[in-house]
């Protein structure tokens, strides 16, 4: 009787652990789907090298794809905020496609061509 009993609040504790680790708490401001706990980064909107603190919460992979199409220093002075990011083409053309995906998907994001050429 008593494994029976371990048994259930093991269970009751590792559905509590998954439900915490993929409770969602926040909305990504660029993509606008909800970001799952295991998915969630923090941006710099002005990067720590050019002096900013200032942080947004966003997806894995609308993190990555911001740093995988500008520089640190592109991002500094003409991308500082989440709305400049949203009208830059390539980054609109990013969140078309990641709109239509679910909210724990990821895959890993390849540097543009043209900072693979810097």
């Amino acid at each position: 009787m008593t494994g029976r009993i371990k048994k259930k609040k093991m269970l009751a504790l590792l559905d509590d652990a998954w439900a915490e680790k993929n409770k969602v708490d926040d909305v990504c401001p660029l993509c606008g789907r909800p970001i799952p706990g295991h998915q969630k980064d923090a941006h710099h909107l002005i990067p720590k090298s050019h002096g900013g603190s200032l942080t947004v919460d966003l997806h894995r992979i609308c993190h990555r794809q911001i740093h995988a199409l500008f520089t640190e220093t592109e991002l500094a002075r003409q991308f500082s905020t989440i709305e400049l990011l949203k009208q830059q083409d390539a980054m609109r053309h990013f969140l078309t496609w990641v709109k239509t995906k679910p909210d724990f998907f990821f895959e890993k994001s390849r540097k543009s061509a043209r900072l693979r050429s810097k």
